[in-house]
């Protein structure tokens, strides 16, 4: 008498929605590394453990997903601001807030301070290299000016602090790429290259000048 085999299991299929998720993350910290032009859809694909079609049946064409990562960028630092304005509604708020703005942009530096990846901030560099491309820079445009709007909804304050607020913003997000506290012109680092010595261009020798003359 012969046992029966065991049946084989059953690969359980995971909903469109789901796998489309998992590929915007993947694509958040791919294209964070390569941008736009540097990043192999396949390598995205093989992260998530799909065929680099299957993408493309979610994503029409590799811009695609990559807006579609730099629009989860965006919402995550919308749903930031959104967290630290409650926050501070409920009183939350460390003792030295005095306002709603002031507490976004400290829940936005303890982001970069603790993105350790830095996939969040470099997806954002990469966001405004693409925009040599007229569809991303369009895309872009829209994303960061909802993002003013939201900041402005949020604090209620006058549009001078936002616009202040944004320029600050931009000038952490270069310090945090350059992996610098700030970009005072006081600062260790800036001041520390000042006093170095200049670098020694190398000069053909049929460029040099004759001896004696």
């Amino acid at each position: 008498m012969t046992t029966p085999a065991a049946p084989e299991p059953t690969r359980q299929r995971v909903p469109a929605a789901e796998r489309r998720d998992a590929l915007i993350t993947a694509a958040v910290h791919q294209f964070a590394q390569g941008g736009l032009t540097g990043t192999p859809v396949d390598r995205i694909a093989r992260e998530v453990g799909v065929a680099q079609p299957y993408v493309f049946s979610l994503f029409p064409t590799k811009r695609d997903l990559f807006l579609a990562a730099v629009q989860r960028s965006f919402e995550h630092t919308a749903d930031l601001f959104e967290r630290a304005a409650a926050e501070y509604d409920d009183g939350q708020a460390p003792a030295d807030v005095d306002d709603k703005l002031q507490a976004m942009g400290r829940a936005y530096k303890e982001m970069l301070a603790t993105d350790r990846d830095r996939a969040w901030l470099m997806i954002q560099h990469q966001a405004f290299a693409a925009c040599y491309d007229e569809v991303v820079r369009a895309r872009v445009r829209d994303l960061f000016a909802d993002l003013m709007l939201r900041a402005q909804r949020l604090s209620g304050v006058e549009a001078e602090r936002i616009e202040e607020f944004f320029r600050y913003g931009m000038s952490l997000n270069v310090a945090a790429a350059l992996g610098v506290d700030s970009l005072s012109v006081e600062s260790d680092w800036v001041v520390g290259h000042a006093g170095a010595a200049p670098a020694q261009s190398a000069r053909p020798a049929h460029l040099e000048d004759p001896v004696g003359s």
